[in-house]
């Protein structure tokens, strides 16, 4: 039985899929040290036990082809029914794609598109061997990128593959620190995400 906060259809706020329609099947549980900044504190504990079938079948009353996997941190629940979830997700012709921090590991076997957010924010951390299990690394950033430049380095990876966004959990902190998160990733060759989200509804929870 996996551990299930919400199942709900949106856009994707962020990254490299930012914008484009998706199912969210958001697990809960997280792996400390846990985030003080954390957006999505109600998925740190609890949750409604749900079998991998039911959460397919909720997921196959939705139209949209894109599932994203988030938390928490939904790695941890791997071995409790999210790998059968997602090999059924597999089988019906969805795409996966994870949010994760890579805290809990990143299976070899995932089947999807990783998206992973290194925590903490300011002392970034992933075993090396995980790295190359990810797609795309993801980063809230103010104006000092110095523990990013560190761990793309340390890890060489491909600017390619990073997306900086501009911290701030309200649309006015967001369009404050845009301008200068966007000359930042000119200047080292990243990609920049917005967080439509919070442009488009600011702090308000579940979309």
């Amino acid at each position: 039985m996996l551990e299930v906060t919400e199942i709900f259809s949106s856009l994707q706020g962020e990254g490299p899929f930012a914008g484009r329609p998706a199912v969210f099947v958001r697990l809960a549980g997280c792996v400390p040290p846990l985030c003080e900044w954390c957006d999505t504190p109600q998925a740190l504990n609890g949750g409604k036990p749900m079998a991998a079938e039911d959460i397919a079948g909720a997921v196959a009353q939705q139209p949209e082809q894109l599932v994203v996997i988030t938390g928490g941190e939904p790695f941890r629940q791997w071995d409790a029914g999210l790998e059968q979830l997602v090999r059924t997700l597999l089988a019906s012709g969805r795409k996966v794609q994870y949010e994760t921090s890579g805290k809990a590991g990143i299976p070899a076997n995932h089947g999807g598109f990783v998206v992973c957010s290194p925590k903490p924010i300011h002392a970034p951390k992933l075993a090396p061997a995980l790295v190359s299990r990810v797609d795309a690394f993801k980063f809230v950033v103010d104006a000092d990128i110095c523990p990013v430049l560190s761990f793309v380095d340390t890890h060489a990876i491909d600017p390619a593959k990073v997306w900086l966004m501009p911290l701030g959990a309200l649309r006015q902190e967001q369009m404050h620190r845009m301008a200068a998160i966007w000359d930042l990733c000119v200047r080292h060759g990243f990609n920049f995400s917005p967080r439509l989200h919070i442009l488009t509804f600011n702090d308000q929870k579940g979309v």
